[in-house]
């Protein structure tokens, strides 16, 4: 009986011993299992959504087998899972499913958060042995406190012994003041650590997902396959900076994007596209319909061939040298670096002349540049090559240009329903759920500005930026950052869709231009005319340029409209505005030198029955 009880217990015992195993090494779950991981090759980002692009290669038995790969989202929208291989294997089914026994992978940045949390924790223990010392010093020194004997103590050693306990317990009590004050100390630290470990925890996600896929075979071998799908978990939105230096200067639109992603996948060294438009959720194929016009409301890598140049794209994985066969007639390469330019007179071993953005440079140093950072190359031979650099370039001239500043990597796609953002530099885009911006364009738009004031409903100048030809620059309504002449203003909205011909943006106060209204009592009257009762006001508007170069001002101001016959109005004097008798706004424009100062007065009078009021004021 006792021995059926023992290897029961060592049933149970291995039993549990191969659940562990299976949780801390989740590999042997799946050892007989074919699995391989898959690389995110590219992510095109949508308003809300994204599509990602996976590469994976296996190795496949002739016949039907099982393959498994990892590193998938886990968040796939099944509808729109597509699994492409070569070789012409036949893909029978797909099965998705998420990984949770996978290791979770620590971000460095909260692994060096739990660091400083350990040292601190045993920086704690550690006080706390030295406070249980001292109290326990303390409390020997308090039960041996009492003095005397037989024939007592001389005054010289009670002395002794009260100095001696005196200082040694202040001595203790000051160590414990101490260690208490930093033990608080690096409580209260541990707690903003454990804060944000809990922060960093809750936005990144720790699982990741893996496809299933039954296959058949024709024969064995090694088969590429390439994934792709589309997820929730990613999102952008457009935001600006709107830089203006001088009024006279072109305006300065930092067209960015702020995005985010929560896929369970960092994003690592990917090709990232941003599309304005939403994903293609449906699985139908689309019908026609009439597509009427109305109005809505507004909502808060190219070549070019030439004559003896070229322009070319080149790949992540090719030197310069690599990308110019076959580009051009009489180019070839010999190894990974020599290019030969065959002409009339560079037959010979002479090589041509390398030219790095208008300066000489050398073969090494050219296929040192990253691919990816060339905007443009041009093959010259012969005359073309030694008119413009001379005998030196009597093997030909390679000349490449790079790319220095943004605009050179981001391409716009301007489609029928969308724009799309190609990047041609790699990003990282961790899966924490937080914004990270990335700059689409530097724009650099012609601009007229002027100032303008309304004081009747406010006495400060605003600066107008009016942009002409707004819809080349592929604008999404967004938040702006308004920064003039280096200060950040203050922020603003760019709503496209409320424009016509002209995009009008308002660039912050100028306190500069001052604006004053005040009312003119020797010109404003009231006066009783049997049952009625007649108010003349009149207002003087004073403006002054206090910058130092010319301005133009938009100046409006207005008065009263009557709807009622039993209220008479009449406009008296409006300084040669324009007058909108519909509205009663009266408009001037004009040019003001730096320091002028001009006046503008407006005067109109109110007729209605004495025994009412009216909203005058």
């Amino acid at each position: 009986m006792h021995l059926v009880k023992k290897r029961n217990h060592m049933h149970r015992v291995s039993a549990f011993l191969l659940l562990l195993s299976i949780a801390f090494h989740p590999a042997s779950a799946t050892e007989e299992k074919n699995t391989v991981p898959s690389i995110l090759r590219s992510a095109t980002v949508y308003r809300t959504g994204a599509e990602l692009v996976h590469t994976a290669a296996a190795t496949l038995p002739q016949g039907s087998s099982e393959l498994i790969i990892g590193d998938i989202s886990n968040a796939v929208d099944l509808n729109n899972l597509r699994v492409s291989c070569t070789n012409d294997v036949t893909v029978m089914s797909v099965t998705f499913s998420t990984e949770y026994l996978k290791p979770e992978t620590v971000s460095p940045f909260v692994k060096k958060l739990q660091d400083s949390v350990e040292s601190l924790r045993k920086e704690l223990a550690r006080l706390d042995v030295l406070t249980r010392s001292d109290k326990e010093l303390l409390e020997l020194l308090a039960a041996n406190k009492s003095i005397g004997g037989k024939n007592g103590l001389s005054v010289a050693e009670l002395t002794k012994m009260v100095d001696y306990y005196k200082q040694k317990t202040v001595e203790l009590r000051t160590e414990l003041d101490t260690y208490s004050e930093r033990s608080d100390k690096w409580k209260q630290l541990i707690a903003r650590l454990e804060n944000q470990i809990r922060e960093e925890e809750k936005k990144n996600s720790k699982t990741s997902g893996r496809l299933i896929l039954q296959l058949m075979s024709p024969m064995g071998g090694t088969t590429n396959f390439t994934i792709s799908y589309l997820t929730t978990a990613a999102s952008w939105y457009p935001f600006y900076d709107l830089k203006v230096n001088k009024v006279n200067d072109p305006l300065q639109i930092l067209y960015k994007a702020r995005l985010q992603q929560t896929t369970g996948l960092d994003w690592k060294k990917v090709k990232l596209s941003l599309s304005t438009s939403l994903p293609d959720q449906g699985g139908n194929a689309p019908v026609l319909k009439a597509w009427f016009l109305q109005f809505i409301e507004p909502a808060m890598h190219t070549v070019v061939v030439g004559y003896g140049t070229s322009k070319y794209g080149f790949s992540a994985n090719n030197s310069v040298a690599n990308t110019l066969t076959g580009q051009a007639p009489g180019v070839s390469v010999n190894g990974s670096s020599s290019v030969r330019l065959r002409g009339i007179s560079t037959v010979g071993s002479q090589p041509p002349l390398y030219i790095l953005n208008g300066v000489p440079s050398s073969a090494e140093e050219i296929n040192r540049i990253d691919p990816n950072a060339i905007a443009s190359t041009t093959v010259l031979k012969d005359a073309d090559a030694s008119v413009i650099y001379g005998s030196r370039a009597a093997g030909g001239a390679v000349v490449v240009t790079t790319k220095n500043d943004m605009n050179d990597y981001v391409s716009v796609n301007d489609n029928q329903m969308d724009v799309t953002f190609d990047i041609d530099i790699p990003y990282d885009v961790p899966a924490n759920g937080k914004e990270q911006d990335v700059v689409l364009k530097d724009i650099k738009a012609p601009c007229s500005y002027e100032y303008y004031s309304a004081p009747r409903m406010d006495r400060e100048a605003y600066l107008l930026g009016n942009v002409p030809g707004w819809e080349s620059l592929h604008l999404l309504p967004g938040e702006a950052n308004i920064i003039v002449e280096g200060t950040n203003i203050g922020k603003s909205f760019i709503d496209p869709n409320s424009t016509l011909d002209t995009l009008s943006l308002t660039l912050g106060r100028d306190k500069r231009i001052v604006v004053k209204k005040e009312k003119v009592i020797d010109y404003s009257s009231v006066k009783f005319l049997g049952s009625s009762k007649k108010q003349v006001f009149t207002y003087e508007i004073t403006v002054r340029n206090n910058r130092k170069e010319k301005v133009q001002l938009l100046l409006k101001d207005q008065h009263p409209i009557s709807t009622d016959k039993e209220i008479e109005e009449e406009l008296l004097e409006s300084s040669g505005a324009v007058v909108n008798n519909d509205t009663g706004i009266l408009t001037w424009k004009m040019e003001l030198a730096p320091g002028e100062t001009r006046k503008f007065r407006i005067s109109y009078s109110v007729k209605y029955p004495k025994d009412k009021s009216i909203n005058i004021n």
